[in-house]
């Protein structure tokens, strides 16, 4: 399993390179080398995991030395973060950087010896976590080397700073190999912190103020979450002699006293990563960033650590006060952060609360922690990860083409940039239409909940789902309309490397949406025998078969009446308007003779809610329940 080592170690390396690189053609050549070389050792591990067995794989190694390397980063990364928090006066944040350090610290130096663990983990979800971040991560790297070109070219005033953007990339991908393949808590807690720094440079790399704050939000947010995750493991160890995740899940299904808190400190350290309310705000403000770190943040990465963690404590939680407040507060944010999306008409917005709505689910999924819901929130990564990292760079390849990420000038993009019209419906109809596995995995959410009793979660999937459907569609129907003059452009997709990452995104998104069933019974159904020791069908192959027939039959019925309607030569007709119609259904003459052009927009409610308000009141109440629940745990734990 040295090829473990390779995919933590390797992007470090490639991001030091291409940091040093000056020439951008000899530059992007390396992004292409690098994420290549990754994809490939993503596919190694993969045939030797298989070939081993396709089970768990526990490696032990003798790493001293390397414990002692990761403290002294640790460190690093300390002062590092007391620097930037002086250069700009948050001193404060400072404290929630050094606090945990010390402490990890301190336990790790003065504390009691710790039981022999095997400190890498390979199982069917941190597989599952490598093929997510090398291929799609790989992917967003290299369509990084064309969109940052065009993006300078468009934001003349920002400094350019390629060369130091793509090494973070770089980095960043390192280290989440590193968190999803370690088994060590102290090993984990090491690539939080990096990940952390990471998001936290990417998101202020304008430099505007705008970027700066919002930059220093996800910081302190995130380094929260570093805290009590900090703290747990520190208490876990203390208290059993053991730094160990899988040791931690196992003591917490027997309900054993010492590992509730430390669940329910990880498990809210999950919540922060995963942009859960209260703590949203740092993935909105995200979008400041250029779109590739955007794409990494909300679709491959960051906020897929929060999930995997939960993921992994959900036997541990199931049933339990821990179990319930995740599972409430990723239903409140499920269903509010849709709400919120349908008042945005800025695609990147909408695009990243639609993000911390499912990831909401997602969190809903794993705080209930059955089979069923396991079984829905695994697909719902692994499709909403290609979907998502698809419409981000659709979104911005179209920014760079039409100098606006609004919906509304989107209106028509089929005539007008029909390439990138035709890749950005693929990535939504992968968000919310059959046989698309999203739809089926929040389907199979809602069925457990039913099983459940549980009519909170009942209600938070269904008009979360519900408010899901309006934004897209009306997103859906923008790019296909035709009510005003939208003349066709030329400039549409054409650097190779922004071509290559969209393309292979539509397919895969295709191609994972035809593969489902299989994708279900060979993967999917071991993966829940590992967590809980068994697992049932959810929807069996025959029905899963019967759903996608019959759903192409039903997507076959308007693409044969487009054919159809292409043969048939009919005649304009002139829709009524409130004056003479100009001919052509594109304006009319008012009663003061006056030509007036006609345009067709959404609703986006702005008469009914502010979304920063909801917003802000969304986090009040949010807060109140972590705290509420968070003292009850705790209570419970200490009596």
């Amino acid at each position: 399993m040295s090829v473990v080592f390779f995919l933590i170690c390797f992007p470090v390396l490639m991001g030091l390179i291409v940091y040093m690189v000056k020439d951008d053609k000899t530059r992007n050549r390396c992004l292409y080398i690098g994420s290549g070389i990754i994809m490939a050792a993503v596919a190694v591990l993969v045939i030797q995991w298989a070939a081993g067995g396709g089970g768990r794989i526990v490696c032990y190694y003798d790493t001293e030395i390397v414990d002692h390397v990761i403290l002294v980063v640790e460190i690093a990364l300390m002062f590092f973060i007391i620097f930037k928090c002086a250069m700009y006066r948050k001193y404060w944040i400072s404290l929630l950087s050094i606090f945990p350090t010390l402490l990890i610290a301190w336990f790790e130096t003065n504390g009691p010896e710790m039981d022999r663990i095997g400190h890498i983990y390979v199982d069917h979800l941190s597989v599952l976590m490598c093929i997510i971040i090398g291929l799609i991560g790989g992917m967003i790297v290299i369509y990084s080397g064309g969109y940052m070109t065009h993006y300078h070219q468009h934001h003349k005033g920002i400094r350019e700073r390629k060369n130091y953007f793509f090494m973070l990339l770089f980095i960043f991908l390192g280290a989440m190999f590193g968190f999803v393949l370690s088994s060590s808590l102290l090993w984990i807690d090491l690539f939080w912190e990096i990940t952390s720094v990471c998001s936290f440079l990417l998101i202020g790399y304008t430099g505007l103020d705008e970027a700066i704050n919002n930059s220093f939000r996800a910081l302190w947010m995130n380094l929260l979450g570093g805290t009590a995750l900090a703290i747990g493991i520190v208490y876990y160890g203390l208290k059993s002699g053991n730094v160990s995740l899988e040791s931690l899940v196992s003591a917490g299904r027997v309900h054993t006293v010492y590992a509730v808190i430390p669940i329910a400190l990880i498990a809210f350290a999950a919540m922060t990563k995963a942009a859960q309310l209260p703590f949203s705000t740092w993935l909105l403000g995200a979008m400041v960033a250029p779109t590739p770190s955007s794409a990494l943040l909300h679709s491959a990465t960051m906020v897929k650590a929060g999930i995997y963690v939960l993921i992994r404590l959900a036997p541990a939680m199931r049933g339990t006060m821990t179990g319930n407040m995740v599972a409430y507060i990723g239903g409140i944010t499920f269903f509010t952060t849709s709400v919120m999306a349908m008042g945005h008409s800025d695609g990147k917005k909408v695009l990243a609360c639609s993000t911390i709505s499912n990831l909401g689910l997602m969190v809903a999924c794993a705080g209930i922690g059955m089979p069923e819901t396991i079984w829905a929130g695994v697909l719902l990564m692994l499709f909403h990860a290609i979907s998502k990292s698809l419409l981000f760079q659709s979104v911005g390849a179209t920014e760079n083409a039409i100098g606006s990420r609004d919906i509304e000038n989107m209106h028509g993009l089929m005539n007008r940039l029909p390439k990138l019209a035709v890749l950005m419906f693929i990535g939504i109809a992968g968000m919310f239409l059959a046989p698309f596995g999203m739809l089926i995995s929040k389907w199979s959410a809602l069925k457990a909940s039913i099983d459940s009793h549980n009519i909170l979660m009942v209600l938070f999937i269904a008009f979360g789902s519900a408010t899901t459907s309006f934004y897209w569609s009306k997103w859906m129907g923008k790019l296909i309309s035709k009510s005003h003059a939208t003349g066709k452009r030329e400039q549409d997709i054409t650097r190779t490397d922004e071509n290559v990452s969209l393309i292979t995104h539509a397919i895969l998104m295709i191609g994972v949406c035809a593969l489902l069933p299989l994708i279900s019974k060979t993967y999917v159904d071991p993966l829940l025998k590992e967590l809980f020791g068994y697992y049932q069908d959810v929807l069996p192959l025959s029905i899963m078969i019967m759903m996608v027939i019959i759903i192409c039959f039903i997507f076959a019925i308007p693409f044969l009446a487009y054919l159809y309607s292409k043969r048939v030569r009919t005649n304009v007709k002139l829709s009524y308007m409130s004056g003479i119609n100009t001919g052509n259904n594109t304006g009319f003459v008012d009663s003061f003779g006056k030509e007036k052009a006609l345009w067709l927009s959404n609703y986006y409610f702005t008469d009914k809610f502010d979304p920063d308000r909801l917003l802000f009141y969304c986090q009040v109440f949010a807060m109140a329940l972590l705290i509420i629940m968070l003292c009850l745990i705790g209570g419970g734990a200490i009596r």
